[in-house]
C-alpha cells in the first residue's frame, strides 16, 4: 500500500502544536501559582497520562453502551464478511469484529484500542439504502481509519483541550469565589485576579487546541476518502455514497450518539444543520419544482453553500469536511485514474 509519510506528518504536526501550547500554559499556571517547576510538570504530566488512559480505556465501553451495537456471528451477514475480508487483507490488517446498529440511517464507523481489536460498525439503515459498490466505498474508508490509528491519534490528541477546558472552568470559577471572598473580607490579597487571568488564558488555548484537533480530524476523512478510492478503485462508488449518506443524515429525525459522532463516515448533526440552512433557501436548489430536495439537488446546494463565507467559518468548528469537498476531492482522484498515471505511492497527494 501506499507511503503514509505525508499523514504520519499531519498528525504528527498537530499533536506537537497541541502538547506543545498545552505545556507553553501548564509551565506558565506553575509559575503563576507559585509550584516548584520540577514537582507541577511531573503532576501535570502524570495527570494528563492518567487523563488520557482513562479515555482510552473507557472510550470503546461508551461507544458500545450508547450505540445499540449487534456483534456479528460468524455467517450471520456472509456477503458483509467477505468484502470486509477481502478489503483488509488487500490493505494488510487484521480482520475487524463487525458489527450492526439497529438504525434506519445510513452511517458506519470504526473504534477500539489497536489495529488487531477495532469494530467496524454499520448502521442497518446503510446496507439498505446504499448498492454494493457504494458499500465497498464505505467499507473501504473504515479500514482506511483502522490502518491510519485514527481512533488512537484522535483519543489522545482530543484529551488536550478537554483538559484545558476543564482547567479554565474550574479557575474562572475559583478566581470569581476568590474575588468576592476577598471583598468582604478587605484582603489585599491578588490570587482572585490570578486566577482569573489563568482562567481566560486556557479558554483561549482551549479554543486553539480544539481548532487543530478539528483540523486534523477533517484532514483524516480527506484521507481515508482518498484512501477508500484507490483501495476499491472507484471513486465514483465514494462520491455517490457520500451524497446518499449526507441525504439520508440530513432528513433522518433521532439524534446520534455523541460519543461516535467524530468516528462515522459523517457526522449526522452536521448533515442535518447543513440542511436545514439549504432549506430555507429550498425555491433557489429545488430544480424540478416539487417541494422536495433530492441526492443531486443537496449536492448542488451543498457545492453553492460551501462557497460562502460563513460555510468556511462552520467548517473550523466541524469534525468532518462538507461533503462537497469530499466530492471534490474524489473527482480529483478519479480523473487522476482515467489518465492512467496515478500510482498507490500517490495517492495522497490531493488530500
Amino acid at each position: 500500500m501506499a507511503n503514509l509519510s505525508q499523514l504520519k506528518v499531519a498528525m504528527a504536526t498537530s499533536i506537537f502544536l497541541s502538547a506543545f501550547i498545552f505545556g507553553l500554559l501548564i509551565i506558565g499556571i506553575i509559575y503563576f501559582v507559585g509550584f516548584d517547576l520540577f514537582m507541577g510538570l511531573l503532576i501535570a504530566i502524570a495527570g494528563s497520562a492518567l487523563f488520557i488512559l482513562f479515555q482510552y480505556a473507557l472510550g470503546p465501553v461508551i461507544v458500545v453502551a450508547t450505540t445499540r451495537l449487534h456483534y456479528l456471528k460468524p455467517g450471520e451477514n456472509p456477503w458483509l464478511e467477505k468484502v470486509v475480508k477481502e478489503l483488509a487483507d488487500k490493505t494488510g490488517i487484521p480482520m475487524p469484529k463487525l458489527a450492526t446498529v439497529p438504525s434506519s440511517t445510513p452511517n458506519a464507523f470504526t473504534f477500539g484500542r489497536s489495529t488487531a481489536g477495532a469494530t467496524l460498525a454499520v448502521h442497518e439503515g446503510l446496507l439498505k439504502q446504499l448498492n454494493e459498490g457504494e458499500i465497498r466505498g464505505v467499507i473501504a474508508h473504515e479500514l482506511g481509519h483502522i490502518k491510519h490509528k485514527d481512533y488512537i491519534v484522535m483519543t489522545v490528541l482530543s484529551a488536550l483541550p478537554l483538559i484545558t477546558y476543564y482547567i479554565a472552568q474550574i479557575t474562572l470559577f475559583a478566581g470569581v469565589l476568590s474575588g468576592g471572598s476577598r471583598r468582604r473580607s478587605n484582603n489585599k490579597d491578588n490570587s482572585g485576579a490570578i486566577l482569573l487571568v489563568i482562567g481566560v488564558v486556557s479558554y483561549i488555548v482551549y479554543i486553539i487546541t480544539f481548532l487543530i484537533v478539528m483540523r486534523l480530524s477533517r484532514l483524516r476523512e480527506h484521507y481515508a476518502d482518498a484512501f477508500a478510492a484507490y483501495l476499491t478503485g472507484s471513486p465514483r462508488n465514494m462520491q455517490s455514497a457520500l451524497s446518499k449518506i449526507t441525504y439520508g443524515l440530513s432528513i433522518a429525525p433521532p439524534k446520534s450518539p455523541e460519543s461516535a459522532r467524530a468516528f462515522y463516515i459523517e457526522d449526522p448533526d452536521m448533515a442535518k444543520q447543513s440542511y436545514a440552512y439549504i432549506m430555507n433557501k429550498k425555491n433557489q436548489y429545488d430544480l424540478n419544482n416539487d417541494g422536495v430536495l433530492d441526492e443531486r439537488e443537496l449536492e448542488l446546494a451543498m457545492e453553492k453553500e460551501a462557497k460562502t463565507a460563513a460555510a468556511q467559518m462552520n467548517n473550523l468548528f466541524s469534525t468532518h469536511p462538507t461533503t462537497f469537498k469530499r466530492i471534490l476531492l474524489l473527482r480529483e482522484i478519479e480523473q487522476e485514474m482515467e489518465t492512467g498515471q496515478y500510482s498507490n505511492d500517490k495517492m495522497y497527494n490531493h488530500v
